[in-house]
């Protein structure tokens, strides 16, 4: 039976105050007893009831009582260590000043108190909740769901703790590469082995799911582990992080699905968020493009920062109200502006600008789409081009402090209209802000997993349909980033209050297109290859096999924050790119696409289009059980 306040509590009480009584008299019955000595007529019943009473008192004011016995652990002993010592050291100090200088309470009593008062209290507080992480592990039995931990750390050590109260899973073993380890015990948990030992004694186990729990950077060792868990028909999942707790996003007993993030091969960067808070405080911000999904989420994340103000500029009205809902929802105490229209309109930029006077603007407005780009050269110079050009001269021209140019890898040598688009845009910046006090940060990223129109999604629809999941060539690499990092990556360059230029994350090695479809084929349940197939379709127009993320032209160093690289622009002529710029608009406006090409070859010299084909004798196939047909 679960005791509740006050008569768990008051019996609480009472077993410490009996426990101080016990240690008190029998430390000075074991001395008297020592010496065959007769015990004072009195019996020390005046200090005895000091001591009584002085220590409860510490007891409270260390909040001995705001604990359960049912979750005692090792810092609850160490707060009865110290309630000891200190209650002690009142105990003997009182009694040296008001009872005759403690005449005739033995001194060993007063120096083996606390030591005696911790045991007599943590003593029973462990035995308790032993007790009951027996009875919870009795009551799951072999009915929980059969589980190994792989990893033998504090995380793994908590995760097993925590598992042996719960229903629903029954941890069976432990698995770490620590040679010293095996054959020990966590928790009452053996070590049964090593890694790579994980189908032996999964097998000898009757494991049914995998919980991994391992410390440090755990990306290419989940994605064997994930591999090997598919062959073996586990399912697997792994400790959260803190910050996955707090938002929920964890399973039972602190285990969370992997996902394909984790998959990565590298832990997520960790941003500066004191810095990043110190400057955003009471600042107000623009974002364009505020409905896609990175200018959402830039949104969420100021507006979680404490800017004063958020203005929001967004041309489709349902991504516009959703992202209204949902602020007003989330941050009802920030303020936000909710603007309609197009970044390339100076006219409501003027307004904009003119009304609310942003001390930031964040340019996440752009077309995306490669293929589509690749057919419509007119559009994308329209729209990431000259609009961002409108729009970095309107906020110079309205004094803004900083300029923030979302762009993305595919500016480095360029071939696709995309990448060409975006590059001349860093050019149109660099033109605005030169000789002005607006600082200019450019801000390249790779692909942003689960973006809209991104892989991921495609893949995870393919999937839930069956498959096949299409990969254009086998050997296509792309640098990948989540959307919360990318956004980070934006604010962190921010601060950086002195730097401009080009800024970009360090996201580890690039990861291959067809592992990634292997990888989310696994974490759906199915076996690549035999449940899902992975067909080869052909590099699509505009489309190239690797990213780069700096020009060779652009040298680069790490900043103070030890995951982000900054590179100072390359030298251009500036005036002969505003002479480019000014005969793109022409042909934009007279619908010249022949022109646009022509124009995007002069401007940029290194210009190489890509015509969609692979090298060799490459030609679309279907992969089954591993072999093309």
């Amino acid at each position: 039976m679960r005791l509740r306040w006050p008569l768990g509590r008051a019996m609480v009480v009472l077993h410490d105050l009996g426990m101080v009584v016990l240690a008190w008299q029998g430390l000075v019955l074991l001395r008297y007893a020592w010496l065959d000595q007769p015990l004072p007529a009195h019996g020390f019943l005046a200090e005895t009831l000091l001591a009584a009473g002085l220590q409860l008192l510490v007891f409270w004011r260390m909040g001995l009582y705001r604990g359960l016995w049912r979750f005692a652990s090792l810092p609850d002993l160490k707060n009865i260590l110290v309630s000891s010592l200190l209650g002690g050291a009142l105990i003997a100090l009182l009694l040296f000043l008001f009872l005759d200088r403690a005449e005739g309470v033995p001194r060993l009593a007063l120096l083996l108190y606390p030591p005696t008062l911790m045991l007599l209290l943590g003593g029973p507080r462990l035995l308790y909740r032993a007790w009951k992480d027996g009875q919870a592990l009795r009551a799951t039995g072999v009915q929980g769901e059969r589980l190994l931990v792989l990893g033998v750390g504090p995380t793994a050590e908590s995760l097993v703790r925590d598992l042996q109260r719960s229903e629903r899973f029954h941890v069976v073993g432990l698995l770490d590469d620590d040679a010293g380890l095996q054959g020990a015990k966590i928790q009452g948990i053996p070590v049964l082995g090593r890694l790579d030992d994980l189908a032996r004694i999964a097998e000898e186990t009757a494991a049914t799911r995998v919980a991994i729990a391992l410390p440090g950077d755990q990306g290419e060792t989940l994605g064997r582990i994930a591999a090997q868990c598919e062959r073996l028909r586990l399912r697997f999942c792994r400790m959260p992080a803190p910050e996955e707790l707090l938002d929920g996003q964890a399973l039972h007993a602190g285990l969370k699905d992997v996902a394909i993030e984790d998959l990565l091969g590298r832990d997520p960067v960790q941003p500066d968020w004191p810095a990043i808070r110190a400057t955003l405080l009471g600042r107000t911000v623009l974002v364009t493009g505020a409905g896609g999904s990175i200018g959402a989420e830039l949104a969420r994340q100021c507006a979680g920062l404490g800017v004063a103000r958020l203005v929001l500029l967004e041309r489709s009205e349902l991504a516009l109200y959703q992202l209204q809902l949902e602020l007003r929802e989330r941050f009802s105490a920030v303020e936000a502006v909710f603007q309609l229209g197009d970044c390339g309109d100076a006219v409501l930029l003027r307004r904009l600008f003119a009304q609310w006077r942003p001390d930031e603007v964040f340019h996440a407005a752009a077309y995306k789409q490669v293929p589509l780009l690749e057919a419509q050269p007119r559009e994308a110079i329209r729209n990431n081009l000259l609009a961002t050009d409108v729009l970095v001269r309107e906020a110079v021209a309205a004094g803004v402090a900083a300029f923030v140019l979302i762009s993305t890898d595919k500016a480095v040598n360029a071939v696709n209209m995309l990448g060409a688009s975006k590059r001349l845009a860093e050019l149109a910046c660099q033109a605005a802000v030169h000789g002005s006090a607006t600082r200019l940060v450019t801000v390249r990223f790779g692909n942003v997993l689960d973006s809209a129109g991104s892989v991921v999604p495609r893949f995870r629809e393919q999937i839930r349909r069956g498959g096949p999941v299409t990969v254009t060539h086998p050997d296509v690499t792309r640098y990948f980033m989540t959307i919360p990092e990318a956004c980070q990556l934006i604010l962190q360059a921010t601060t950086l209050r002195e730097a401009s230029g080009i800024f970009t994350l360090d996201m580890g090695r690039p990861v291959p297109i067809r592992l990634l479809a292997e990888q989310m084929i696994r974490l759906a349940g199915f076996t690549p290859y035999r449940d899902i197939d992975v067909r080869y379709t052909g590099l699509r127009p505009g489309e190239k096999l690797h990213e780069e993320l700096f020009h060779a032209d652009e040298s680069y160093v790490q900043t103070v924050h030890p995951k982000i690289f900054q590179a100072e622009p390359r030298r251009v002529d500036l005036d002969v790119f505003l002479q480019h710029l000014a005969a793109l608009r022409l042909a934009v406006q007279h619908d010249d696409e022949a022109r646009i090409r022509d124009l995007i070859g002069e401007a940029i010299p290194e210009f190489q289009p890509a015509t969609g084909r692979t090298t060799g004798n490459f030609r679309p196939q279907l992969i089954r059980g591993g072999r093309a047909s």
